[in-house]
């Protein structure tokens, strides 16, 4: 006899709802901020310096260039490769507005190329068609956490001079044929959001081995100044010269303190979402409402979060009905992401619906299920067994 779902009355599988994602912030990580608190200087100082080395140390780039949200990175890696007025720039669909919003702040176009049904990464043959006359770059989102097909993708920006983006919001710590995200492209914007695999609460940074475009992303998030306070302090002098039009895109000492401290904990949060995720593809395989999403065997996905895709052909019902009864389990399921072109803005732009035909059938198929480095093991287990309960419930036939 199938158990009944709380969306029904019945008992749900937890009391208190997990989340999709959440921060992990220790005792030493407090103490890194509560430092900086103490210290001379509470923004644009040495903590931040620190910070970024780290980072770019840990990525294996050159340069590491921090700011004030994920956002801010992406705007800034768009204006460090040119993008301006009529450029255009090629994305995926199934990603959150930023990515293709940082091209409209530089006064370009976006174009959407669509996805490969297995992983919902960027299709490269797709990426090919929507080259134009005007196109400038490519920006690569890895979904999920799994790499895009970088060689491909690099042999269609080369044929093409295209400049590439890596949108790795969703990869830190991810790898593509040996190498890492974050050195895969020109430039990488990463988040530091609280779901994000480190977090400075809300944050930023772009990665890159080019000095020139390092300068250029240093200069933008500070006004458009070619040095900060700090260094004046140092040099003992007042004079400072706006070169360019920039943002107030600076990051604080005391988030970068934060984003120091947990970045020493990545390897073993990464290793704990792994963990997790094999757990969930073992528990699942079998359920045949559900398809899992593969990892490719040349990469080695930093696992972001965990979506899967249900076969709406085996269940009685559909996503929205999935969504709820697994919420009213306990069990804080999203779903990523509305097709960017969907959004009304970007209707009112006139991008119409069918742009992307296999983004938008994947859009209708995925739900995301909890994944975060804090999940201990009875977290998992609700997880899967909430899961089973539901699609149980609402199998066809």
């Amino acid at each position: 006899m199938r158990e009944r779902l709380a969306v029904d009355g019945g008992a749900p599988v937890r009391a208190t709802m997990l989340p999709y994602g959440h921060q992990v912030v220790d005792d030493a990580d407090i103490k890194a901020v509560a430092d900086v608190l103490r210290s001379q200087w509470l923004t644009t100082g040495p903590a931040l310096a620190e910070y970024e080395a780290a980072f770019a140390q840990r990525v294996g780039a050159a340069h590491a260039v921090a700011v004030s949200s994920g956002t801010a990175a992406l705007h800034a890696a768009a204006h460090a490769a040119g993008i301006g007025p009529k450029d255009e720039a090629i994305t995926s669909p199934i990603t959150f507005a930023a990515t293709a919003n940082c091209v409209l702040y530089c006064g370009g176009r976006v174009a959407f190329a669509d996805v490969q049904p297995e992983t919902c990464n960027l299709d490269p043959e797709q990426i090919g068609r929507q080259i134009a006359e005007r196109t400038k770059a490519i920006l690569a989102v890895h979904y999920a956490g799994q790499p895009c097909d970088m060689h491909a993708i690099h042999a269609v920006a080369e044929r093409h001079n295209l400049v590439v983006i890596e949108d790795a919001a969703h990869a830190l710590g991810a790898s593509y044929d040996g190498r890492n995200v974050g050195t895969l492209g020109q430039l990488a914007a990463f988040s530091t959001h609280p779901v994000k695999h480190i977090t400075t609460g809300e944050g930023g940074m772009v990665t890159t081995n080019d000095d020139a475009l390092a300068y250029k992303l240093r200069v933008f998030r500070n006004h458009g100044i070619a040095d900060d306070a700090h260094t004046r302090a140092k040099r003992g002098d007042w004079r400072y010269d706006m070169t360019d039009l920039g943002y107030n895109y600076r990051m604080a000492d005391v988030l970068a303190a934060l984003g120091k401290s947990q970045l020493t904990k990545l390897d073993a949060w990464l290793a704990r979402r792994r963990a997790i995720a094999r757990r969930f593809d073992d528990a699942f395989a079998s359920l045949g409402q559900l398809e899992l999403i593969p990892v490719r065997p040349d990469r080695e996905s930093a696992r972001h979060f965990y979506p899967v895709r249900l076969n709406l052909e085996r269940l009685r019902v559909g996503r929205a009905d999935v969504f709820r009864a697994l919420r009213a389990e306990g069990i804080g399921v999203n779903v990523h992401y509305i097709p960017v072109y969907w959004h009304p803005h970007y209707q009112k732009l006139g991008y119409p619906k069918g742009l992307c035909p296999e983004a938008e059938a994947q859009y209708e198929r995925l739900i995301t299920l909890p994944l975060w480095a804090g999940m201990t093991d009875r977290d998992a287990e609700d997880v899967i067994a909430a899961t089973r309960k539901v699609l149980a419930a609402y199998a066809a036939g």
